[in-house]
């Protein structure tokens, strides 16, 4: 028997998705259609023998149990739970707080996942590696650009044996160009390791408030609070690497992190690029009485698109929408009860709930070239050229141009605006 555990964050995690995460929590922001943490309980629920997905954060009980519900259903083999930190017990420190609920039932192998990634997910994959390596513990990582490398965990990684001999949070010289995806699978003894590594930082924090001491430096440090933080990057994979209990996975697939807000339209191209190679069915497809359809495009069943608009590549339409005669949309999400009025342009963009976008309107971002272009939203004061993002409830007046801004919610928009961020 196997089981994961996603760890979702809270909401003062999410402050780079703003502002969409200020209407719905980042894990469950649509992208590819679907909300961003049930790409990746799809995806476990494919994988052999796999009885509970627990997820772990900071989040209200309430805040998720709509979704769990609805998940409960569509996967009824699978048993779903939310358990809640009550303080910031670091990147790790939830899993091991919850060592027991997650080792109830005796699971053979407990897989982790960070929420804000896109992936293809090849997880029985990853989960064979695992169990013919017969390590401690199992990372995946991907081959990045060395110019980025250093904006990721990285690990050098043995070839033949697949073991990982270092790992490095975001280094500051080049170590490797393999980064971590994120995703892992441990057996139990992983707590037993953890126990260890937490005992291991307080006994060094302890020897360091020594030594202050002796020196007359005896206040309280600031580091105090974060003394039972277990972080699974610096205080358990790095020494995992170490003694030799850490494999490493390839994976072939596409993978990118969901950090910021802009990141949400190139993980939602990639998810509905893989749902039309699979030839899924909730894909729109061009009708003689319906709108041209370009690519890979996801119309909700409720939204209204006249015939002569023209939709895709990479399109998410949601509930509701109501899109008038001779619009253009493409490479963007159009969130719930939009109104886009007759020949407006909605290009590289995120449009959201509830907003309006008026007659011969034009909602234009950049296309993405680096994750640079999604990671950073001003540079050196100035806008970035990136996704353009309105959030909820904005009204952008007729043949207006909104393009590589960010607006934040309940704004009206008479004027155009060029690269600026709109409070």
């Amino acid at each position: 028997m196997n089981k994961a555990v996603i760890l979702v964050g809270g909401p003062s995690r999410a402050t780079r998705f703003r502002p969409l995460s200020m209407r719905q929590p980042q894990p469950l922001f649509p992208v590819g259609g679907k909300p961003i943490i049930w790409h990746q309980i799809k995806a476990l629920s494919m994988v052999k023998d796999l009885k509970e997905i627990i997820l772990i954060g900071f989040f209200e009980d309430f805040v998720f149990r709509p979704f769990l519900n609805s998940c409960q259903e569509e996967f009824p083999e699978i048993a779903f739970k939310y358990l809640r930190e009550y303080s910031q017990l670091g990147t790790a420190g939830g899993f091991f707080h919850f060592r027991d609920q997650i080792v109830r039932g005796n699971p053979k192998n407990i897989f982790m996942l960070y929420t804000d990634i896109c992936c293809s997910f090849p997880l029985n994959d990853l989960l064979s590696q695992h169990e013919r390596h017969g390590r401690l513990g199992t990372i995946m990582v991907t081959k990045v650009d060395r110019s980025s490398a250093h904006l990721y965990g990285c690990v050098v990684v043995d070839n033949e044996t697949k073991l990982a001999e270092h790992y490095v949070e975001k280094p500051e010289t080049y170590v490797s160009d393999l980064a971590s995806t994120g995703v892992f699978v441990f057996n139990q003894e992983i707590f037993r390791f953890m126990a260890t590594a937490l005992e291991k930082r307080v006994d060094e924090f302890e020897s360091e408030r020594a030594k202050e001491s002796a020196y007359g430096r005896s206040e309280e440090s600031e580091d105090v609070e974060d003394i039972n933080r277990l972080r699974l990057e610096q205080d358990v994979l790095r020494q995992m690497a170490a003694e030799k209990k850490l494999s490493a996975f390839m994976c072939t697939g596409f993978w990118r992190q969901i950090k910021s807000a802009a990141s949400a339209v190139p993980a939602n191209a990639l998810y509905l690029k893989k749902a039309l190679g699979d030839n899924e069915s909730f894909l729109a497809k061009t009708t003689s009485d319906g709108p041209e359809i370009t690519g890979a495009v996801y119309i909700h069943p409720t939204a209204q698109i006249h015939p002569t608009a023209v939709i895709g590549p990479n399109v998410s339409i949601h509930a509701r929408v109501v899109v008038g005669p001779g619009v253009r949309i493409n490479d963007s999400i159009v969130l719930d009860n939009v109104n886009i009025k007759d020949n407006a342009a909605i290009l590289h963009a995120i449009v959201g709930w509830d907003s309006r976008i008026g007659k011969w309107g034009r909602v234009e971002g950049s296309q993405i070239t680096s994750p640079d272009d999604i990671d950073e939203v001003t540079h050196l004061g100035v806008k970035v050229n990136s996704i353009c993002i309105l959030g909820e409830d904005v009204q952008v007046k007729d043949e207006v141009f909104i393009r590589n801004s960010i607006v934040l919610p309940h704004k009206e928009m008479a004027g155009n605006k060029h690269n600026e961020i709109i409070m």
